[in-house]
């Protein structure tokens, strides 16, 4: 499995350290065969004298020693081909595995062939002068100078094709190597993002397992409760009473499992005591420690006594707070008292403003009171000392007077009047009030009736005592 992500999930290193030792090897394959042409011309330089003076049987000589010698040097160009392939395949099995061999087969292929051009161009080179062919025009004479010219020729040629090849290959190594690396760049990232994917999906499914879980428990009590509300045979009481049966069960459970564990502690705790003692019992220091640890856990057992007391008041008043009536919350409340506090202010300026309006009109009816009293004195003396005089005057003066009277009866019936329309404004807002209330009439009388009754009950109370 590791050599098979290391094949599809390829780091950039590995696949410049794959292209790296293929151009290294392609670039020794390509030096060694120059050397080789190298080499072959100037043996074939050397052949031309030799042919030219030697005879027939060193002719034979050197082409039994030139067939030994190219059957070593063809044997050590198979055991390199051998050891580089092997170097290879161990390389790829090491950093890529065998999954990538599959991958990687076109390249293995073309450097193959390229071994195999270079092997037969330095098989040719070696033994160009020196075939059958070539063999039995060295015999004729004349016609192997010109054939070994012709060699030449082919080996200079065979060069510059065996250059051209070698960059044309290494170009096409490198062009493989990038479009691979952005291939595996575009793998990676792709990767990733599934696995981030998968990462989320997961989390996912786990939230919707929980949530599903939950739901199925709601769902499961949801359909006990429907059947006990459903069930025409026994009404929710029966159930309630099974429920408070069950819970009063488990505390009388809890309560005996309590008490037994007490009793087990409070035997232990005996037989803890005797053994300190007995282990103490030389050592007046440890006594005293272990006094101490006494009271430290008599004081524990105090304050765990306290601690439970309140627990159980605690629950006590929760459930008498959930039995309570639920009344409104605090921002009601704070609302409420807004809003009186807005009408309260509104109300004081307008009491504020009825007071300076009442204050004028008292200014201005003093006014015009003494205003009259003023008039009324002048009239009323002009008018008396004309009655003195003249009948005439008398008269004036008498209609004068039974018209003050008359304006004052007015006067004190206006007040008497705006008195009355008071109290019948005051009289129609109480009967508005209780028109808004809902009084039931039946009511009223049974309370009237009961009383009635109490009222009889005791005033023969009285008389029988």
């Amino acid at each position: 499995m590791c050599c098979l992500r290391q094949f599809l999930y390829p780091s950039e290193e590995d696949l410049y350290k794959l292209i790296r030792f293929l151009v290294e090897r392609l670039s020794e394959i390509s030096e060694d065969r120059r050397t080789a042409d190298v080499k072959d011309a100037k043996g074939r330089g050397r052949i031309k004298d030799d042919d030219q003076k030697s005879t027939s049987e060193d002719r034979q000589k050197k082409d039994n020693n030139g067939g030994v010698d190219l059957s070593c040097k063809k044997g050590r160009v198979k055991l390199e081909d051998l050891r580089l392939n092997i170097e290879v395949s161990e390389w790829l099995n090491t950093k890529i595995g065998d999954a990538s061999l599959s991958r990687l087969h076109e390249a293995d292929l073309i450097r193959r062939k390229m071994d195999e051009v270079a092997v037969d161009d330095v098989y040719f080179s070696r033994t160009g002068d020196f075939s059958k062919d070539k063999l039995t025009t060295v015999l004729s004479g004349k016609e192997s100078s010109e054939e070994v010219v012709d060699a030449g020729r082919d080996t200079a040629g065979n060069e510059e094709t065996a250059a051209w090849r070698d960059d044309k290959d290494v170009l096409v190594f490198e062009q493989k190597g990038s479009s691979f690396r952005e291939q595996s760049s575009k793998i990676i990232y792709e990767t990733g993002k599934t696995k981030n994917k998968e990462k989320s999906f997961l989390e996912e499914r786990t939230t919707n397992n929980t949530g599903l879980r939950r739901l199925e428990e709601e769902l499961e009590l949801l359909r006990a409760a429907a059947e006990m509300a459903f069930d025409a045979e026994h009404p929710l009481d029966f159930y309630l009473g099974q429920l408070d049966e069950k819970i009063d069960a488990k505390k009388c459970n809890l309560a005996e499992l309590e008490s037994a564990w007490e009793a087990l502690r409070e035997s232990l705790e005996e037989k803890k005591r005797s053994l300190e003692e007995s282990l103490y019992a030389n050592n007046p220091e440890a006594q005293e420690k272990l006094q101490k640890l006494r009271e430290v856990e008599l004081e524990k057992q105090c304050v765990l006594s306290e601690i439970r007391q309140r627990e159980e008041e605690h629950s006590q008043l929760c459930a008498e707070l959930e039995r309570q009536p639920k009344t409104a919350c605090r921002n009601s409340y704070i609302q409420r008292i807004k809003e009186i506090t807005k009408n309260s202010r509104k109300q004081d300026a307008d009491i504020d403003r009825i007071l300076k309006e009442t204050r004028e009109l008292q200014l201005e009816s003093n006014s015009t009171q003494e205003r009259l009293h003023r008039t009324y004195a002048v009239v009323d003396e002009m008018v008396f000392r004309e009655a003195k005089k003249d009948p005439v005057g008398r008269q004036a003066y008498r209609l004068l007077t039974s018209f003050h009277e008359a304006f004052e009866q007015i006067y004190e019936k206006i007040l008497a009047t705006d008195r009355v329309q008071r109290e019948v404004a005051e009289h129609e807002m109480k009967l508005a009030a209780m028109a808004s209330r809902s009084l039931n009439v039946e009511k009223l009388q049974a309370d009237l009736d009961a009383i009635r009754k109490e009222n009889v009950y005791l005033q023969q109370c009285l008389r029988d005592n």
